[in-house]
């Protein structure tokens, strides 16, 4: 569909130029509702459409003399399909005037007074208002006899097999203590799908491959108007009936009498809804409803307001499309249609491409949302979303704006395809994806939008163990470009430190004097501050233990890396990139000048082990299995993974399972863990 124009003001439009945009916006609302009412699958937000038909209604109050039988404003949705029964409602199935304001809800008060002509308080009943499928079921002496959706308002769908299959739905009206049945009774209700049951359900449609519902609304739609119940039957829907239309052997006197007797009578009635004696209190229940909505296991999109009395509503009667005694009084959209007019990248503290949508302003939720995340490239092919797109984007309990759906009618064949750039556009760094993994990263450990992080892991006491180089401390360092890098740390004057806030001299002086012993750390220290994306503590030390320097550490191939003891391929790979990068090959570079230690001292190494075999069993307290192991192989031993007559030793831990009874039968020496500590001597 063409994107949707908004109203410019009417004050200076003449006849000729009405009647332009009140063909073009008659066109566009019947394309909206031929998408909606016929084909279950919305092309248009309800923010969209409510706007239109406003102007649409203004346009026409201007010049009535346009106004013509085949307006939307005339009529309620659109024509059934052609496939189900058609079935004439007693009374119309009316829709609602919309409120957005409280204005206009006070207004609405001052006319039903008017028309009434009465200063006195007006009695209202607020009900939550349903985001379903609006039906009515016809009960006949107190049996579900046909079942049809509101289709025009005046001739709807028959599909009474399909809301047979909804437990809320009694088959038969509760008569117990009921002295008379009506002869006919006919109730009107929303059916819905819960939050939870929605995305079960478009979770199951992922999983076999079927296209996934845009909303609750849209799957109780598409699933109501099923041709084949059993596929309704699979469905966990529900209703809450909110009123009557025809009804023969009962008569009522309020509204809130209507309902409460459809409750009592078997029909689930909306525990949200109150008695109001006034307007004021109509509007304290909004607030109140407006807060809950989050909460709620359905989704609602505002409160609909009715005229308790039923004489007094009879009075007041109905204009052409809705009845003088109601009024909707909407929330803010939680989902609206935008354009996506560019796709950027975002990099994250930890390195992440992040793709974020440009979007054509919009209000969503109460809030203008202009640009949305679109997470990764698998979200972005899985939806195939592109530059251009017209979109359905949703910003639900105050979340970050995603981008639900695109709407690919709408295409021209101008939209782009969006591909995720080879290189770093903060700082020009090689991205690498791991197979297996949906995130984008960029390997320069001196990424500007990273180097906050990457200061905090290097100087954290696990790695360089900088003392009082605190998170303040890093933000004030590259907010003032004092830091650029990890290596501009050991380029820090005293007088640069304490021109910082809250630093004293002497704090800036222990800072130093912390910088300067930090050149001293281990070798294994240092490999872990650089954060290499895998390597963690102790593959650091298995690295170095096998390297000895920074130097063949950075010319190691990935064949010579995977040659390496707990080095698989994926990690080899990770190693090899990160040295690559002639960023991160300067830094280091330049920490070597600073005086950083990249060689690992040669130390002499007990062999008090050699030719010994040890095997694990159970969980150690004190050492990892692997560390447990290298400790022997440091000191010439062997470690094996099974029991035979050819190991020396059994260490035992937690749980120790067969390994240790197979020690036993062969004779071997079985270990604690302390008695393997002393044999260590630590």
């Amino acid at each position: 569909m063409r994107e949707f124009s908004r109203n410019k003001g009417l004050g200076g439009m003449n006849r000729e130029e009405a009647k332009v945009r009140i063909e073009k916006l008659r066109e566009e609302i019947n394309e909206a509702n031929y998408y909606y009412y016929v084909l279950d699958s919305p092309r248009l937000s309800d923010a969209a459409y409510d706007r239109l038909m406003r102007e649409l209604q203004k346009i026409e109050g201007k010049f009535p003399g346009l106004v013509t039988p085949d307006s939307p404003t005339q009529r309620v949705g659109a024509a059934p399909l052609e496939e189900f029964e058609t079935v004439t409602h007693t009374v119309p199935m009316l829709s609602l005037n919309n409120a957005f304001e409280e204005e206009e809800v006070r207004e609405f008060d001052q006319r039903v007074k008017k028309l009434l002509k009465t200063d006195r308080d007006i009695e209202y009943v607020i009900e939550p208002k349903l985001d379903g499928l609006a039906v009515e079921l016809v009960y006949l002496d107190g049996m579900f006899t046909i079942g049809s959706t509101r289709g025009d308002g005046v001739n709807g769908e028959n599909v009474t097999q399909n809301l047979k299959t909804i437990h809320a739905i009694p088959l038969q009206m509760v008569k117990k203590e009921l002295k008379k049945v009506p002869n006919r009774l006919e109730v009107r209700g929303e059916v819905y799908l819960g939050k939870k049951e929605f995305k079960e359900l478009n979770r199951r449609r992922e999983e076999s491959g079927e296209p996934l519902f845009a909303n609750p609304r849209n799957a109780a739609a598409g699933s109501c108007r099923q041709l084949d119940s059993r596929v309704t039957a699979q469905r966990p829907l529900s209703i809450f009936c909110y009123g009557i239309g025809a009804v023969e052997g009962w008569d009522f006197t309020s509204h809130w009498d209507i309902l409460q007797t459809l409750r009592k009578r078997g029909f689930k009635v909306n525990q949200e809804s109150r008695l109001c004696r006034n307007i004021d209190e109509v509007l304290e229940e909004y607030t109140k409803i407006k807060k809950k909505r989050e909460s709620l296991g359905y989704e609602i999109d505002g409160t609909v307001i009715k005229v308790n009395r039923i004489d007094l509503q009879e009075k007041l009667g109905t204009i052409s499309r809705s009845p003088r005694w109601a009024l909707a009084y909407k929330f803010e959209a939680h989902q609206e249609t935008t354009v996506i007019e560019d796709i950027i990248v975002q990099v994250g503290r930890t390195g992440t491409l992040t793709p974020v949508a440009i979007m054509k302003p919009v209000r969503v939720g109460g809030a203008e949302v202009s640009r949305a995340t679109l997470h990764n490239m698998d979200e972005i092919e899985k939806k195939d979303i592109r530059i251009g797109d017209t979109v359905v984007v949703q910003r639900a309990g105050d979340v970050i704006p995603e981008v639900v759906m695109a709407i690919k009618e709408k295409r021209t064949g101008k939209e782009k395809k969006f591909v995720m750039p080879d290189w770093c556009p903060v700082c020009g760094s090689e991205v690498m994806r791991e197979e297996g993994e949906a995130a984008h990263r960029c390997l320069g450990m001196s990424c500007s939008a990273k180097l906050k992080e990457s200061i905090k892991h290097f100087a954290s006491k696990r790695a360089m163990d900088i003392e009082g180089l605190g998170d303040k401390l890093i933000d004030q360092l590259v907010e003032k470009g004092l830091v650029k890098d990890v290596a501009d740390l050991y380029s820090l004057s005293k007088d640069d430190l304490a021109s910082l806030e809250r630093m004293a001299d002497k704090s800036a002086l222990n800072i130093i004097n912390a910088l300067n012993e930090s050149k001293n750390a281990s070798l294994e220290k240092v490999v872990y501050a650089l954060g290499i994306r895998h390597v963690g503590e102790h593959l650091a030390k298995v690295l170095v233990d096998h390297l000895g320097s920074m130097e063949k550490l950075t010319a190691a191939t990935e064949e010579e890396l995977t040659q390496i003891r707990e080095v698989g391929p994926e990690v080899a790979t990770s190693i090899r990139k990160f040295f690559q990068q002639k960023g991160n090959l300067r830094v280091i570079e330049r920490l070597a000048k600073a005086g950083v230690r990249f060689e690992q001292p040669v130390a002499r190494k007990k062999k008090d082990m050699e030719g010994k075999t040890f095997v694990f069993t159970g969980s150690l307290a004190t050492f990892t299995r692997e560390e447990a192991e290298r400790l022997v192989e440091e000191r010439g031993g062997k470690a094996s993974s099974s029991v035979s007559r050819k190991t020396d030793y059994v260490v035992t831990g937690d749980t120790a399972g067969s390994k240790m009874d197979k020690a036993k039968e062969l004779g071997v020496t079985v270990l604690s863990e302390k008695e393997f500590r002393k044999l260590l001597g630590i």
